[in-house]
């Protein structure tokens, strides 16, 4: 029977892919695991308790059918395997390999509560979508019959990205438009290639273009076309720019030489990736080799950054974090590969001052201690007057997450509303904006987030704004 696969977490122990060995993967930009082997995907598929409620979906952002996925699996049934997971979410190979599953879907596996170990669903999701494109069973973009209305997307990040593919479905016309001169986000320039390989996103946004979708790339919105002038060019539009505007740390010597913004330094390191000239990279300011780097931050852009800094050559690299590292933000295996690959992680610490002649030199710290929680229910730093010292850094990157941009006059619309927060105002139910036909999905209503709620809030605002479509098009054939 099917039955007698799974339920086998007792006899068989968790098993993540083997993982290339700190020295070799601290010398390229390549995936640190590689995928599973069948067999191996199979027995580990198997290990699912077939919950009847089933946590890890509940607590996956798309709620993916996981269990339903793992037990196809487990029974040899891959290409239905990877059509259910491909149902919920539009990029299932990119959430397998960067989604926070110690976090979410395996961080609330009952077989973790049982101290076996959590199923590894991650690997899993990455095994079977990687073997659907080697298969050829990822399916072209197929647009549905033609509904003569034109959408805009501004962003092509996930959430702008998943709009659009749902949208093209729908049979709309659709223009996506990014500042960038490649489309993808963070997905491209964001995340480096240790987490994500950039052809896995390369193929997605091709599949996309060979099914219709116009991309607008080097497109400034604001510069090249006010949103106004856009909205006269589309039926309806939807921003999903993110959050790209970087957190500052007011501490003396923060306008320093060599204090950057951990998405400048992402961001070129990436594109030379690409192989593009990147001019502050090559004169070495963006460039950790042969430098003592010291990484602010406890969150996932804090690891992206520490662990670029090694694979660069930094002399050294240390991360500074106000709270201890059980309530960092951060994904715990993130820490983990951070510190085999060298990284020194100096907890309850943050920068006082940054010495500096020219460039920086030194980073003064102040010691932290952790006192009442908060509103959050975490507890909050505060100064530890008994702890203090310095650190030498040639390199100081701040990873502090990020706010919105001021858009209503990056856009050229006034009258486009924003919160206290600077996110945009919108209707919670149908994900307008204060403009008519002016839709918003992503970081950008809800401050920074995850690629996984990215995708999540595209696929929710694409069913707002078919309809919203839908509607339109029934009102103005009435009117004529």
């Amino acid at each position: 029977m099917a039955s007698e696969r799974m339920l086998r977490f007792v006899e068989r122990e968790q098993s993540y892919p083997d993982k290339r060995t700190a020295e070799e993967r601290a010398r390229d930009f390549r995936e640190i695991a590689e995928r599973y082997a069948a067999p191996d995907a199979d027995a580990q598929a198997a290990r699912c308790s077939q919950c009847g409620v089933p946590y890890c979906s509940v607590h996956c952002p798309l709620h993916n059918h996981i269990p339903d996925w793992l037990r196809l699996t487990a029974e040899g049934r891959l290409r239905e395997a990877y059509e259910l997971s491909n149902a919920t979410s539009t990029m299932p190979e990119i959430c397998g390999r960067i989604c926070p599953q110690d976090r979410l879907c395996e961080g609330n596996c009952v077989i973790e509560f049982t101290g076996h170990g959590a199923v590894t669903i991650g690997s899993v999701e990455k095994y079977i979508t990687d073997t659907a494109w080697a298969e050829g069973w990822v399916e072209p973009l197929q647009a549905g019959p033609a509904t003569g209305q034109s959408v805009g997307v501004i962003g092509a990040g996930p959430a702008g990205l998943t709009a659009a593919e749902y949208l093209r479905v729908q049979g709309h016309e659709v223009h996506v438009y990014d500042r960038h001169d490649r489309a993808g986000g963070l997905l491209t320039y964001g995340i480096p290639g240790f987490k994500l390989e950039k052809d896995v996103v390369m193929r997605r946004i091709a599949r996309l273009e060979e099914g219709g979708i116009h991309f607008h790339l080097g497109f400034e919105v604001g510069a090249d076309a006010t949103l106004d002038e856009l909205r006269q060019k589309h039926d309806a539009l939807l921003v999903a720019t993110g959050v790209y505007k970087a957190r500052e740390i007011a501490v003396p010597g923060n306008e320093a030489e060599g204090v950057i913004a951990a998405l400048d330094y992402l961001v070129a390191s990436n594109r030379k990736g690409f192989g593009d000239a990147v001019p502050a990279f090559d004169d070495g300011s963006l460039d950790a080799k042969g430098k003592h780097v010291v990484v602010i931050g406890g969150g996932d852009t804090a690891m992206d950054c520490v662990r670029t800094a090694v694979r660069q050559g930094a002399k050294s690299v240390k991360c500074l974090y106000r709270r201890d590292r059980e309530n960092m933000p951060g994904s715990q295996r993130e820490v983990a590969n951070a510190e085999e690959e060298g990284v020194e992680f100096v907890w309850l610490s943050a920068p006082a001052s940054f010495t500096a002649d020219k460039r920086v030199k030194q980073v003064s710290v102040a010691g932290m201690r952790l006192g009442s929680p908060d509103a959050s229910g975490r507890r909050s730093p505060e100064p530890d007057p008994g702890r203090s010292f310095d650190i030498p850094a040639d390199m100081v990157i701040k990873a502090l997450g990020f706010d919105p941009e001021e858009l209503p006059q990056l856009f050229g619309s006034p009258d486009l509303s924003v919160t206290r927060w600077g996110t945009l105002r919108v209707d919670h139910q149908t994900m307008m904006t204060s403009l008519p036909g002016v839709f918003a999905a992503g970081d950008i209503v809800r401050g920074a987030s995850l690629v996984v709620w990215g995708i999540r809030d595209g696929r929710d605002v694409s069913e707002q704004m078919a309809k919203w479509l839908k509607a339109k098009a029934k009102g103005e054939k009435k009117a004529a």
